[in-house]
């Protein structure tokens, strides 16, 4: 069974820049709602009055003024609704288009890399890295800068920012903030392959001092193996012997690769697998037996592990978290 995710209120914002979204979306929503009012005002009129007579009421074709105001009316309406979106739109820039060097300084500044199909987020002036959990004080603006590893991505998070493509070769930027302490769901916005529905990814809005206590464990080394655990020792073994240690980054070892996810914390996280299972000691086991059952065509490969490698491996996963 897939896991409960938080939920995904859409017309919930909890930060500055989604309640701006929200307000053009009820402003374009009041205008809209009124000129359905109206038409099928006009329309219902007409069914009126044309049952009114036996015969066909004589046609009226209209004057050139009326034409005026039927052209003039639709076309204001749509440039007032160009200008308030294409203001909305400047003002959110997390890097200024038109005059960079008015930019705005930010609080904290994130690297934020798109795969397929998980997300690595970098926190640069540290050795913080984190996969598929975004944490951020509350109260601060965050820039986080975007780019992909291979193909087209969308990072979004609808209640606290817009959505924005994250194309490979390039750079794009987004301000990230959140007015309270929580839990936000974000995900893929652009389809990538046939994992996307599975590359979503959670943003946790701390508290100052919670957020400089996650910080500091987070760029802390990985635990050392206890002595008598001989389990999570013969998978430390597996672990470089099977060349994980190819993919993968564990702090304060041998392992330093970056194709695949930071495991350093990795028994802290909620999810794994971009979040197709939950985070157990179980569901580990579960995902090294065999990721491609779990979630087809990821670039984990199934090593084919025995049940006792298995076991170890999870062993030295959660031992050094």
């Amino acid at each position: 069974m897939p896991p409960s995710f938080p939920s995904f209120p859409v017309l919930q914002p909890e930060s500055p820049e989604a309640q701006a979204i929200l307000d053009l979306f009820l402003s374009v929503l009041g205008i809209s709602a009124l000129i359905f009012v109206i038409v099928t005002g006009l329309i219902w009129r007409a069914i009126a009055v044309g049952r009114k007579y036996d015969r066909v009421p004589e046609q009226e074709f209209g004057s050139e003024r009326k034409e005026i105001f039927w052209m003039v009316g639709p076309v204001i309406i749509l440039l007032w609704i160009g200008a308030i979106t294409t203001k909305l739109i400047l003002t959110m820039d997390a890097i200024p288009l038109i005059h960079p060097a008015e930019d705005e300084p930010a609080d904290v500044e994130l690297l934020v890399t798109g795969h397929q199909w998980w997300w690595e987020i970098q926190y640069p002036g540290t050795d913080v890295v984190a996969a598929n959990e975004v944490h951020i004080p509350t109260g601060k603006k965050i820039r986080v800068r975007l780019t992909s590893a291979d193909v087209i991505h969308c990072f979004w998070v609808p209640q606290l920012a817009r959505k924005i493509d994250v194309i490979p070769g390039r750079e794009n930027y987004i301000w990230l903030e959140a007015n309270t302490p929580g839990v936000y769901q974000g995900r893929c916005a652009e389809f990538c392959g046939n994992q996307h529905a599975w590359m979503n990814f959670q943003v946790f809005a701390l508290d100052q001092a919670d957020y400089e206590k996650w910080l500091s464990g987070a760029g802390s080394a990985a635990a050392t193996i206890a002595a008598s655990d001989t389990d999570a020792e013969a998978g430390e073994k597996i672990f470089f012997a099977q060349t994980c240690s190819n993919c993968h980054t564990i702090k304060g070892t041998a392992a330093v690769a970056s194709i695949g996810p930071d495991l350093t914390h990795v028994a802290s996280r909620d999810f794994l697998a971009g979040g197709a299972i939950e985070n157990s000691p179980e569901n580990l086991g579960i995902w090294l037996k065999n990721p491609q059952a779990i979630k087809p065509g990821c670039n984990m490969p199934d090593f084919k592990l025995s049940d006792e490698h298995v076991k170890q491996l999870v062993a030295y996963l959660e031992s050094v978290n």
